[in-house]
C-alpha cells in the first residue's frame, strides 16, 4: 500500500498529537501550540486506503549559521508511524515528501535528532554531533576576578529578545548551530530555547549585554541538587567568568550543575571541563536538502581554495545525484555539472559528514561512503570548514 500523504488540516491536528503520544510517551495535555497552525511549521500525515492517520512528521523552518552566513534548513521532527504500519515504508515516504516540499520552499540542508539511525541512514541522513552536556561540582567552578567591569543584574521574560540577540552574535560565529528564528522560536515566552527556565541573570559592560545565564532551579537543596542550565552566553571570557561565578555561589544548595556544550567558546574556555563528573548528549543527523544551496548559501574558510569532482548518489533526493564539480575561493563556493566522469564517488550521507566538518575523504571512504579511483582526500574540501555544533534539540 501506498500511503497518501499531505498537510495535516486543523482538525487532524488532535489526532496527530495523540499518534505522537503513542510513540514517545508525554503529556496527556498538548501544548496549544500543537494545536494551531504555526506559521512556517509544516505537519504532514500519512493515511491509509480508509482515511486512517498512519503516520506523521513536521518540518521546522530553521536556519543554521555556517561562515556566518544563515542557511535555511529543514528541522525534522515529530516522526512517528501506528504500530501496525511500521516497517512497510511510511517513514521513508513522509521523509521524501517534506524533502520536496522542503527544497519547494528554499531549504539547503536539513538536520534531525534520531530515536533510531539506521531509518534515517537508509534515507540519506548521517550523524554529524552530539548535543553534548557536562554535570560539574558547583564548589570546583571558578569564582569571578575582581575588576573586570562586568555587572551583573536579575532578567526577566521581558529580557528574551535582548537575550535572542546575543544569542545571534555568539553562534554566527560558529558552524552549524540555529539562528533561534522562525517557527516555534517566535512563540510567546522565547519559544522552546527558553523552556524550564526559573531564573535568569544577565552581564554587561558599560550599559551593553554581553552575557545571559537561563537555568532551571530544580527540587530540594541536598546532594542530589543539581541546576539545569538552559542558556550560557558570552561575548568574552570576563563576561562568562563572571556568569560562572554566579553558578559557583549556588554550591551551598546545589551540588551540581548540568551546562550545556558547545566547544571553543568564552564559557568552554572558564569551565573546569576536566572535573566533569557526567558527559552526555544525544546524537544528532545531518544530509542536504539541496547539494547546490548547500554549498552557495554558506560561506567558507576565505583561506580556501580548490576544486573537486565527484559523482554523488541520493536515492530520496533524486535532484542530488549525478556528476559535480565542487571549487572553492574567496569565502565562497559553488557547485555545477561536471564535464566529465569523475575519478571520485560520494554517498549523500558522506557528503553530509563532510559538509558538516566532522568526517574525511579516506575516513569516508573506509566507512562506505565515499570511493573511486583516485585519492578520497580530495573530497576534505568538502570537509574545509569547522566542525558543525548544534545547542538545540528539537
Amino acid at each position: 500500500m501506498t500511503p497518501v500523504i499531505r498537510e495535516l488540516t486543523r482538525d487532524e491536528l488532535p489526532a496527530a498529537w495523540q499518534l505522537g503520544r503513542l510513540a514517545f510517551g508525554g503529556a496527556a495535555e498538548p501544548p496549544p501550540s500543537a494545536l494551531r497552525a504555526v506559521p512556517g511549521v509544516t505537519r504532514l500525515g500519512a493515511f491509509d486506503d480508509a482515511g486512517r492517520l498512519i503516520g506523521k512528521i513536521t518540518d521546522l523552518p530553521h536556519e543554521h549559521w555556517w561562515g556566518g552566513r544563515r542557511v535555511p534548513a529543514a528541522g525534522v521532527t515529530g516522526v512517528a508511524v501506528r504500530p501496525e504500519s511500521r516497517g512497510g515504508g511510511v517513514a521513508r515516504a513522509l521523509l521524501g515528501t517534506l524533502l520536496e516540499r522542503a527544497r519547494d520552499r528554499g531549504a539547503a540542508v536539513s538536520a534531525l535528532h534520531p530515536t533510531v539511525s539506521d531509518v534515517y541512514r537508509a534515507a540519506g541522513w548521517e550523524v554529524a554531533g552530539v548535543l553534548g552536556a557536562v554535570d560539574l561540582d558547583t564548589a570546583s567552578l571558578p569564582r569571578p576576578r575582581a575588576g573586570d567591569g562586568v555587572a551583573l543584574r536579575p532578567g526577566s521574560m521581558d529580557d528574551l529578545p535582548q537575550v535572542t540577540d546575543l544569542y545571534e552574535q555568539v553562534a554566527r560565529v560558529h558552524d552549524g548551530l540555529l539562528t533561534r528564528r522562525g517557527g516555534f522560536f517566535d512563540e510567546p515566552q522565547g519559544g522552546p530555547s527558553h523552556a524550564g527556565v526559573d531564573a535568569v541573570t544577565l552581564a554587561e559592560v558599560g550599559g551593553e549585554l554581553t552575557g545571559a545565564l537561563l537555568f532551571g532551579r530544580g527540587s530540594g537543596y541536598g546532594p542530589d541538587a543539581r541546576l539545569e542550565v538552559r542558556t550560557l552566553l558570552a561575548r568574552d571570557v570576563a563576561t562568562a567568568r563572571a556568569l560562572v561565578g554566579v553558578l559557583a555561589g549556588w554550591r551551598t544548595v546545589a551540588r551540581t550543575v548540568r551546562v550545556p556544550l558547545l566547544t571553543g567558546d568564552a564559557v568552554s574556555a572558564v569551565l573546569p571541563l576536566e572535573r566533569g563528573l557526567d558527559r552526555s548528549g544525544s546524537v544528532w543527523m545531518h544530509r542536504p536538502v539541496d547539494v547546490v544551496r548547500a554549498v552557495t548559501n554558506r560561506g567558507w574558510p576565505a583561506h580556501v581554495r580548490g576544486r573537486v569532482a565527484f559523482r554523488l548518489t541520493d536515492a530520496l533526493a533524486p535532484w542530488n545525484a549525478g556528476a559535480w564539480e565542487l571549487s572553492i575561493a574567496d569565502g565562497a563556493g559553488a557547485l555545477v555539472r561536471a564535464g566529465r566522469e569523475p575519478d571520485l564517488q560520494l554517498d549523500v550521507r558522506g557528503f553530509g559528514a563532510l559538509y558538516c566538518g566532522v568526517s574525511t575523504g579516506r575516513a569516508a571512504a573506509q566507512a562506505g561512503l565515499a570511493g573511486g579511483s583516485a585519492d578520497p582526500a580530495a573530497l576534505d574540501l568538502l570537509a574545509a570548514g569547522a566542525p558543525a555544533q548544534l545547542l538545540d534539540y528539537f
